[in-house]
This record gives structure tokens, sequence and C-alpha cells, in this order.
């Protein structure tokens, strides 16, 4: 099997298994498309929306009642997302629903503290940062509570860590903030979900609640978990895997978690034929069905191979474009290897195929709706400054140092990258009807999809894939990245010659 852009794979497994990856990357038949997202649209109570597919424009979603322009079209739970590397730092969320969690002073205070620390440390706690954000994070603040507890119980005291900005705020404060020895005015009125640790005991991942933290164990986090109960090989290998991810590019991270979802559930589904008594012991030609249909969720997405479909940088001439897309299908092998150390199972050797993950990293590529939630600390600030006087001036006694310490940061939301398999389906157009939109009640990753103007009965519900702003021949170039060139009403009234 090829490796894309006429080269052969370095990966021995795209050839070994070459017959099984043809089949798991095999087009869904017209009619299996049909079935999985009746049943899907059922199941999600999506009674307003039905999804069509032909074989020329492929799958698409019609109303069947009429939207007003501002009405919610679609609510979409995600299929696997993961939060950016980078903006743990910024963001404490859950990292099965991604709300924000813990309380504002919490959120604020370790904002501010992990940014003094970045401006403070030595160069080898910043790499270690940037390698591992939230581990680092974790570090530090459990640093924290053990220093406040050896102090006295208020989290007051010195600190290794020293604060060199003019408007800065004490590390005591800090200290309080985070240890929950300090409230802020008005915080009642924006309570967060507390914190509920890894099933596993590893300190990167936090949710909002039990069924949160249970859901994420069952679905991807049980194989992908460095805690307690992690063999240490694996978790050595896992944590080499990370370190790679956030330092390369962490689609690799959401890759791993597409994966980790597909074996967990081929598990399931063979746990519960053996209840039936019929027992295999290895994936032959019997078992292969159950990795099939492990693996359906993500055979309904579009794919191409990564470093095939990924749009060419532009400090990257043309006449190096075949070298630029070889480096990206090398270090998605590279990741591919320190993950398969991590996770590697027997059962499922197809999912460890360069082919397989290329197709998997290229299908966020080409259908990824960016994760994004608003944080509370905006709306926060926002309150505290609409009060009326004197209460405004009496809060920002508190406030306002904190404010003017976080600058143009304090508004920062959580960002990650996501699959929705609903919005996935809709069509682009670049005078679309429907656009994505979080209003003040949508708090944790779900896609909200929007009427942009009304929408009748029988109408195909379209979104951006772009910035629709852009002149026809942006527009175009954006366009091509997804494989395809729009003629879309308003770009065939637009295209010179017309």
């Amino acid at each position: 099997m090829e490796g894309g852009s006429g080269s052969s794979s370095p990966c021995p497994l795209d050839k070994g298994f070459s017959d099984q990856i043809a089949v798991l990357l095999s087009p869904p038949s017209p009619e299996s498309i049909k079935d999985y997202y009746d049943e899907l649209m059922k199941t999600r109570k999506c009674n307003d929306l039905k999804i069509n597919f032909s074989n020329s424009s492929g799958k698409a979603v019609y109303a069947i009642k009429e939207f007003e322009e501002g009405e919610l079209v679609l609510k979409d739970q995600i299929l696997v997302a993961a939060q950016h590397s980078s903006n743990k730092v910024d963001c404490l969320v859950c990292s099965y629903c991604f709300r924000f969690i813990g309380s504002i002073e919490l959120q604020i205070g370790r904002k501010l503290y992990l940014q003094e620390l970045g401006l403070s440390a030595n160069k080898e706690c910043k790499e270690s940062l940037s390698r591992f954000p939230e581990k680092a994070c974790t570090r530090v603040l459990d640093d924290i509570k053990k220093h406040s507890v050896s102090n006295g119980s208020h989290g007051v005291g010195s600190s290794t860590y020293t604060n060199s900005k003019d408007n800065s705020i004490p590390t005591e404060v800090l200290h309080s903030l985070i240890n929950g020895n300090m409230s802020l005015p008005y915080t009642n009125l924006f309570a967060l979900p507390s914190i509920f640790d890894c099933p596993g005991g590893c300190k990167e991942e936090h949710y909002c609640s039990k069924l949160c933290a249970d859901l994420d164990w069952e679905s991807f986090h049980s194989l992908l978990c460095t805690g307690r109960n992690t063999e240490p090989s694996k978790r050595d290998a896992i944590l080499q895997f990370i370190e790679h991810s956030n330092g390369t590019n962490d689609i690799f991270i959401v890759a791993a978690k597409v994966i980790s979802y597909t074996i967990l559930k081929f598990r399931k589904l063979k746990r519960l034929r053996l209840k039936e008594n019929e027992k295999r012991a290895k994936l032959d030609e019997t078992d292969f069905p159950l990795l099939l249909e492990a693996w359906k969720p993500v055979s309904m997405g579009f794919k191409k191979r990564w470093w095939d479909c990924i749009a060419l940088p532009d400090d990257v001439d043309s006449s190096d474009e075949a070298s630029f897309r070889m480096q990206i299908r090398d270090l998605a092998f590279t990741s591919l290897q320190l993950l398969k150390e991590a996770i590697f199972e027997d059962e499922c050797t197809p999912l460890f195929s360069l082919e397989i993950y290329g197709h998997i990293i290229g299908m966020f590529e080409l259908n990824n709706l960016d994760l994004v939630v608003a944080s509370p600390v905006e709306d926060y600030f926002i309150h505290i400054d609409d009060l009326p006087s004197p209460e405004k001036e009496e809060a920002e006694k508190l406030t306002r140092p904190l404010l003017e310490s976080l600058g143009d940061e304090y508004s920062v939301c959580c960002q990650g990258t996501g699959f929705y398999p609903l919005q996935s389906c809709m069509n682009h157009s670049c005078c679309p009807n429907a656009k994505a939109f979080k209003g003040d009640e949508d708090k944790d990753g779900q896609a909200i999809i929007i009427a942009a103007q009304s929408i009748v009965k029988g109408e195909e519900i379209t979104i951006s894939y772009i910035d629709e702003d852009l002149p026809y021949d942006e527009r175009q170039a954006l366009l091509a990245d997804y494989g395809f060139r729009c003629m879309c009403q308003r770009c065939l009234e637009e295209m010179p010659g017309m």
C-alpha cells in the first residue's frame, strides 16, 4: 500500500494488513450511512433535521421544518476532542465535556500564578511547561497547597516564586485564591462545578462530575492514563508520546483518542460476544467485523491522508512540496511508533498502521470544528464593570488589580479540536444559511449551529468552512485545501468571466 505522494510507506503494517486497512478505509455504503445517521438522529432527538447521501455530493443535512433567523438548528455532541496543550495553562476545564471547573478564584489565581512562573522560572521549567503543560501546572499547584498547609490555614507565607511585574499580585494572594481561602465579590453568581479527579489517579485530567470522569475513562482515557495503576513501562511510553505531541502537533493526541476509543469499543463488543459463548482469541475473519463495528462512527467522517491534504504553508516553495509532505508523513510515523509502544493491542493491529493513522489525522484536518468554550472569568469581570456605584467601586478594590495583572489575556476561552458527527455532514457555502454560535447558556464543548437566515422546509443547511467575507480568489484557494471548488450561487455570480 502506498504511503501517499508517490512514495512507499515506511510502516510495515501498511503492507502486512493492506486488505483489512482497505476495508476500514472504504467509504460506507449508502445504506449503512442512512442507518447510522437515522439511529444517531433518533438517539439525539434531532427531529427537525435529516441527512441525505448522494454519490455526487456525499452527505448533506436538510431541514424538515422551517427555521427562523437565530433559531437553534443543531446542538451536536462531540465524538472525540481535546483541549489544545498550550491552552491548558490558561483554562482549567473538564477533560470530557470541557466545562470550566473549580471556581472563578481558582481560574484567576491559577492563571496568574502560572503566568508569573513562565516569566520568572528557569529555562528547564519553561521547557517543562511547553512539553507537559498540564503536568507542570498540576505539580506547581500541588506545591502551593503543600506549602500553604505548612504555613497555616490561610495559605499565606513566603514563596520561592517571586513576582517580577510592577502591577503583579502578591504571591500569597494567589496562593489564597487557588486554595479557596480568599473569596472575590459576586463570584457566587458564577459558580462552577467542583473538580473530580481522574479515576486512574493521573494528574493530567480533571472533570466536572463523576459521570464525566467515568465516561472519559470508559471511552478514551483508560488506555492513555499515566496514573498509579498504569504499568510503568506503558506510563513512560505514554508520556513520551505526549511529549512528542506537545512539541510538534497536538493533533496527534486527538488521533490517539480515536484509536483508544475504537479499541475500547472493540473490547466491549467482544465481551458481549464472549457472554454468548462465541469465544475467539485472535483477530481473524470472524473477529474483524467487531473491529469494523467499533470503527463505524469514525468511518463516517470524510478522510484523506494528512500529508496529502494539509495546506502547503506560505513559506514553503511549491518546488519543495513533495519534500514537505514526506516530512509531515515521517512526523506522523514517529508519533505512531511512540503511540504503538504505549497502547498497542494485537487484536486491533490495523489501527496502528500509518495508513489508518494518517487518515484519522486527515479527518480532523478536513472536518474539525474548533472547540471553543467561553471563559466565565470574562463574564465575571463584565458583571463587575456593569455594577452600579458604589458597589462597583467597592468590588474593584479587589478585582481591578487582578484584571490589570491579567491584561488582555483575561478573556481567553477554552480552545481545542473536535470532531462532531452531525456538524461534519453540513456542506459549505459562501452564502451559508447557518453558522456556529455559542450563547451565554452554552457552557460546554458541544457544537451549536443556529440559522443565519430564514430556512424553509426541505432546504439544505449549509455553513461556511472559511471566512466568507474574503474575495472570490482567496475563498477558492482556501477551499482547495478541502479538496473541492465551490460552486455556490455567490461563487457562480462572482466567477471571473461570468
